[in-house]
């Protein structure tokens, strides 16, 4: 109760405060390539409950349809304004709008698409049994995925050997340690990580 009773100050807070870099950022979007703002994917969610995600699109219109699940920084369907809004993290920031919808908490395991969520064992399955999050430790060990995956001839391939089963392990470390105090404990290590 207390985790979602901050997850709303601090998202409503959040919204608040970066309204006028929404505004900012919609505008360049919708100036540089014209389709809608936000990226609505399909992800999983607590008890494997499907929700659409709010990101601003960083991809060109119908990008999912035309690749796979896992983005390289060098992939061609990335739009110009959307490598600096991957880059400094921007387009998680519409993410706020899930939290106070409740399909999201502020620190949690990242949601995934259904497509890995299928391939969960019945011991990674654990980590629906908590909310999704903006952030979690998986986030900050490896906030750079996209340069991780940068020149590879096979993302999917790529992902599943050098980031898959490290993210998985430090999810399932959060959901078993989880408290009030790791969480704070991580939002500060993601701001810190995204200042440097």
């Amino acid at each position: 109760m207390i985790k979602r009773i901050f997850d709303i100050i601090l998202a409503s807070v959040g919204l608040f405060l970066f309204l006028p870099i929404f505004l900012s950022i919609a505008w360049v979007i919708r100036r540089e390539n014209n389709g809608p703002v936000f990226y609505r994917g399909e992800r999983v969610g607590l008890h494997g409950k499907i929700f659409r995600i709010f990101k601003f699109r960083t991809m060109v219109v119908n990008a999912d349809k035309i690749g796979g699940p896992s983005t390289a920084d060098d992939d061609p369907r990335i739009t110009h304004v959307g490598k600096y809004l991957r880059k400094y993290k921007l387009d998680e920031l519409p993410q706020l709008i899930n939290v106070l919808k409740g399909d999201m908490s502020i620190v949690g395991p990242r949601p995934e698409v259904k497509y890995y969520v299928d391939i969960y064992t019945e011991e990674e399955k654990e980590i629906l049994t908590v909310r999704p999050g903006i952030t979690d430790w998986a986030s900050i060990w490896n906030s750079g995925e996209g340069a991780v995956l940068a020149g590879s001839l096979d993302p999917e391939k790529t992902y599943m050997e050098k980031i898959r089963p490290e993210k998985i392990r430090l999810q399932l470390k959060y959901v078993r340690k989880q408290s009030f105090l790791i969480d704070l404990k991580i939002i500060l290590q993601t701001l810190l990580a995204i200042a440097r």
